[in-house]
């Protein structure tokens, strides 16, 4: 009697959406002062309706980060968001890097984003992500604040060299902070060469061969049997756009090029892989355990570099 080898259920990865505007990105910064955003005109909910279509065409289910800027401004697309079966997440509240603000402001926003999207959608909200991805040596002592303000997971670490963000010697994959207990779930990327390459979305997305990150992802569900992370911004599937004067062309390239190409390579990547909500593929009862890691500080890495040098 022959038997048939059942093959494994394909691996479901996280979808993420970070709900800001164009205006408000890193690479505008010294374009844009902060007091001018009211200024621009605002295009994040229609936008982020254009995503939720999308996800409804396709039947899937997001994570969607939400400035606590953007949700004051917009309660009923917060609510429509939670009504369609997403999950809300913060994303703190104005788009402050956490280099460039304290730990009090810091605290404020992250509780304060926290209550006003719970206060509108009716559920409770666990999951955090810093904006341009700001947490780092210099800035660890953000999950404590996030424990303390009763976040579950953050999702604020690249392990790649980026010259915005990025945490090179992070691990890769899921894991609880040792100081914190917060679980940190890191955007994806695939272990190449002796180095960590982007495979979670983003500019990369854009910017690069759609193939590449069909093969960077299927080799992370595959060789690795680990589910992977993606995001974008609503403001890459908005080809018409307002275009921001003064903007090097580093940034140009980075922020412009190839806006037509998100909402269908995004559509593609739906079709060649599943999707869920971050709360569902990670927090779920029954899911992996994580390993309990001690990130290094800024302080940690310069006094291990001054031994190496000593």
């Amino acid at each position: 009697m022959s038997t048939v080898a059942l093959q494994p259920a394909p691996i479901t990865n996280a979808m993420t959406v970070d709900v800001e505007d164009y205006f408000q990105v890193a690479a505008f910064e010294k374009c844009i002062r902060r007091e001018d955003w009211p200024s621009w005109p605002v295009r994040v909910e229609d936008n982020t309706r254009r995503v939720l279509e999308l996800f409804q065409r396709h039947d899937v289910h997001a994570t969607f980060f939400m400035l606590g800027w953007v949700a004051e401004r917009f309660p009923s697309l917060v609510r429509d968001i939670s009504a369609a079966g997403h999950e809300l997440a913060s994303h703190g509240f104005g788009h402050e890097r956490l280099t460039n603000i304290s730990r009090t402001k810091f605290r404020e926003g992250i509780v304060r984003t926290k209550q006003l999207l719970q206060d509108l959608s009716g559920t409770a909200v666990a999951g955090y992500r810093a904006p341009s991805y700001s947490i780092g040596p210099a800035t660890l002592w953000a999950y404590d604040e996030l424990r303390e303000a009763g976040y579950r997971y953050s999702s604020s670490i690249v392990p790649i060299r980026h010259d915005l963000y990025g945490m090179p010697a992070a691990p890769r994959f899921a894991f609880f902070t040792e100081r914190s207990g917060l679980l940190e779930i890191p955007v994806t990327t695939v272990r190449l060469w002796g180095r960590n390459w982007p495979c979670g979305g983003g500019g990369y997305f854009r910017l690069l061969p759609y193939a590449m990150f069909r093969r960077g992802l299927r080799r992370v569900n595959g060789q690795e049997q680990r589910p992977g992370v993606f995001y974008f911004h609503p403001w890459e599937v908005d080809p018409q756009q307002p275009r921001v004067p003064g903007v090097t062309l580093k940034n140009r390239v980075r922020h412009y090029l190839n806006l037509t190409r998100t909402a269908p390579r995004i559509e593609r990547l739906i079709r060649d892989f599943r999707f869920d909500r971050m709360d569902r593929v990670f927090l779920a009862p029954g899911h992996a355990t994580y390993p309990v890691v001690a990130l290094q500080s800024e302080e940690s890495c310069a006094h291990q570099a001054g031994i190496q040098h000593a």
